[in-house]
């Protein structure tokens, strides 16, 4: 009796969902409760402190699941591998394209010549943040990751940097694409960014089904998106019973093939 009726609260609940006033959602299974979080990896100073009603979920929590436990501060690029200047890797008019970019986010080009593209392109976008008054310590998995440890809660990681840096030099042409797609998505990155910030100072939307317009081309976003998605799905569908809250990038909760609908269909 009792199990059926919990299958009963859990479908109830799959079907009248709670609504939060931040970008999350509940995932029930038989045997654990998913406290799904949209992370945003840099934020500002006005998304601090975390909300009440997701500090009451990490309370409850047997353990906070995060990408990578970025705590530590240790940086992934102390080691680069050196590539061809990047005048040989892009055309004339994406290079003037980045120098525009690179004078606007005030990195030294020469700096960045030889360096991997996925690298350059990570850098402008953290550059890029920080001139729309972004940083990292006030991002939510880094506040969460901040408030587990004051708390001795577990933290389970989905990939880790190590396994992330990797994914990244395993792109194609390290990771030209990706550079590529950062130079003519500037804009677009920038808007996008800003709507993120607005579902934790606002509201978030309204349905998980929310259209957002990709800044990555269709193979990237297999790689870095559904790719990812799909592992990390996997990986939570075997977890131990018990309560956890998952703080993910919060556009792996939107569109085609996000992480919710996988745990739910699968």
């Amino acid at each position: 009796m009792g199990t059926r009726w919990c299958k009963v609260a859990a479908l109830w609940r799959q079907f009248s969902p709670t609504r939060y006033a931040y970008p999350a959602q509940d995932i029930i299974f038989d045997h654990c409760h998913l406290h799904l979080v949209g992370s945003i990896h840099m934020g500002t100073q006005t998304m601090m402190p975390l909300p009440a009603t997701l500090q009451a979920q990490l309370d409850r929590a047997d353990a906070l699941i995060v990408e990578a436990d970025i705590s530590t501060g240790a940086s992934p690029f102390s080691e680069s591998e050196i590539c061809p200047p990047l005048a040989e890797r892009l055309s004339a008019e994406q290079m003037a394209h980045l120098l525009r970019r690179c004078e606007e986010v005030a990195i030294d080009s020469e700096m960045i010549d030889t360096l991997p593209a996925w690298q350059v392109a990570l850098m402008l976008q953290a550059q890029q943040a920080q001139r729309l008054g972004l940083q990292s310590d006030y991002g939510i998995d880094f506040q969460l990751l901040k408030a587990a440890h004051a708390r001795q809660k577990k933290v389970i990681e989905l990939e880790g940097t190590e396994n992330q840096l990797a994914l990244l030099k395993r792109l194609p042409n390290n990771g030209l694409s990706l550079l590529e797609d950062t130079l003519t998505h500037w804009h677009t990155n920038a808007r996008l960014l800003q709507t993120m910030i607005s579902w934790w100072l606002e509201s978030p939307p309204s349905s998980h089904q929310t259209t957002l317009t990709n800044t990555f081309n269709r193979a990237l976003n297999d790689v870095l998106i559904r790719q990812r998605n799909q592992h990390w799905s996997q990986a939570l569908r075997e977890l131990p019973p018990g309560k956890y809250v998952v703080a993910v990038g919060a556009l792996h909760l939107y569109g085609e093939d996000n992480l919710p609908d996988l745990l739910k269909n699968n």
